[in-house]
């Protein structure tokens, strides 16, 4: 099987890299230099006509959709790696935490982001939208911290879930969202960071 991974560093890519470095595949990096357009050319639009990043080609079929890929790995090499549990309640539990990182969160992220980021013009930021996302993700981030009370992991044992949801605390700690005063998320945030596989992620 070979798999080809389109990317860039510091961005929605980080997740689904951070997967493949702790499955331990082989796969191949292809960086896409958004900057320069990259994701727009033909090519790249032939594989992800949305014009995005991520894309993952798994044996020559493209597939977009972050939350698509992560859970393509799941089922396909993380029981195995141990980072997706068997069928049963708790992979019921992994792909709800997965899920809601992947949509709830990350939709409020990406609309503060929006509203408050440099790479969007002045005339399209709403500064009561940001401050409203700011809130809901303050929300979130209360609901995470109390299910983390007594885990070490969101489903009992590290898994894809940690890699859907942790790999958005860098990126809520750029938009200046506080994440302090969670004791049991910043504690699970700091088990997080300090696997060496999304070391090598971040790295690009």
């Amino acid at each position: 099987m070979s798999i080809q991974f389109y990317y860039s560093p510091m961005s929605s890519a980080t997740r689904v890299h951070w997967a493949l470095e702790e499955l331990g595949i082989p796969y191949e990096k292809i960086r896409v230099d958004l900057a320069k357009g990259e994701q727009k050319t033909p090519e790249f639009l032939a594989m992800n006509p949305n014009g995005k990043i991520p894309v993952l080609v798994v044996d020559g079929t493209p597939m977009f959709e972050s939350l698509a890929q992560l859970l393509y790995l799941a089922d396909t090499y993380g029981q195995e790696k141990g980072l997706y549990p068997a069928p049963g309640a708790q992979r019921a539990e992994v792909l709800k935490w997965t899920c809601w990182g992947s949509v709830s969160m990350y939709e409020a992220l990406v609309r503060l982001l929006r509203n408050t980021s440099d790479r969007f013009p002045a005339e399209e930021k709403n500064a009561a939208t940001a401050e409203g996302a700011k809130k809901e993700l303050a929300g979130y981030l209360a609901i995470l911290d109390a299910h983390l009370a007594g885990r070490e992991w969101i489903a009992g044992s590290f898994s894809i879930a940690d890699v859907a949801v942790g790999a958005l605390m860098p990126m809520l700690a750029r938009l200046g969202v506080d994440t302090g005063r969670f004791e049991h998320l910043t504690a699970w945030s700091g088990r997080c960071m300090s696997r060496p596989a999304l070391g090598r992620a971040m790295m690009g």
